[in-house]
């Protein structure tokens, strides 16, 4: 039986959030593996679905890490990463924007539309709308983005549509590459002017210890994620999310958040209440 006590509380605590946040971009990213159920890809349609119906202007990003290591391997090739990033040769490349563009994007706009038809999937390699360089020849065919072309963005958040964006680039000379989602998103995030910038992961957040979920650290400056990364107390795919918050908040986004993916309704939770779930990175030095 719902409680209407805690649910008058939850409410009246989510207001003054609601107010402060109408009418503000929010950037979220979610990664692959929360939406390899189905049902935690509905529960998010709902959640940005309503984001968008309280007057916020939401801006959805995706990669897809686990289907195109499944993919891959279908195919005979073995996933290979360095610090995190997916060594992308021309093979690699081709599954890459098979599985973002012709797979999740159209899945994630669909569960968005079969409630609400506001929904847009945008392949940003198209008109250069991610415009990426190659990071290392080493890493392949594997881009950093310079330049978003943020006004299409805005104008379809300006009639009423919600931009989902899958992560493949290009260069000025037409070269498609494969992008980190995390990386994507936080280039859209500084791009748009983004109040807040939320990673879905497959995590609690930024743990103390990656093998205790109880560990999870709440709240820390840039200067301090920046520390973790140079003396190695964080590793894999979390550094390029880290990297990431920090250039997010550095470029001017008010804060960055890493939350779990998995937790039902866990953008709202960290979005309209006091307590929030994950971590959540902010300015400062120290």
């Amino acid at each position: 039986m719902i409680n209407t006590n805690d649910t008058a509380r939850l409410l009246i605590e989510a207001l003054p959030y609601i107010r402060r946040f109408t009418g503000k971009t929010i950037v979220v990213k979610v990664g692959g593996l929360p939406m390899t159920d189905p049902a935690r890809a509905r529960s998010l349609a709902k959640d940005v679905l309503l984001l968008h119906s309280v007057g916020i202007r939401p801006v959805l990003v995706h990669g897809g890490g686990p289907q195109i290591d499944e993919q891959m391997k279908r195919q005979g090739k073995a996933p290979e990463f360095r610090d995190g990033l997916r060594v992308t040769d021309g093979e690699t490349l081709d599954i890459v924007r098979m599985v973002l563009v012709g797979k999740i994007n159209r899945e994630l706009v669909s569960a968005v539309n079969a409630i609400e038809p506001v929904a847009d999937g945008l392949a940003r390699e198209d008109g250069r709308q991610l415009e990426a360089t190659q990071i290392d020849p080493a890493l392949g065919f594997v881009g950093k983005v310079g330049k978003v072309r943020a006004g299409l963005l805005h104008a379809l958040l300006d009639d009423g549509l919600i931009p989902i964006v899958s992560t493949v680039g290009a260069d000025v000379a037409g070269q498609p590459y494969n992008v980190n989602a995390d990386d994507a998103a936080r280039a859209i995030a500084v791009a748009m002017g983004a109040e807040k910038l939320i990673y879905l992961t497959g995590a609690p957040g930024l743990l103390e210890d990656p093998a205790d979920p109880a560990s999870l650290v709440q709240r820390i400056t840039t200067g301090e994620a920046r520390r973790r990364i140079d003396d190695a107390s964080v590793t894999g795919g979390m550094i390029p999310k880290l990297i990431a918050c920090a250039e997010a908040v550095e470029g001017g986004v008010d804060s960055a958040h890493m939350i779990d993916g998995r937790a039902e309704h866990a953008i709202l939770v960290e979005l309209f209440t006091d307590e929030g779930v994950g971590t959540m990175i902010c300015k400062g030095a120290s």
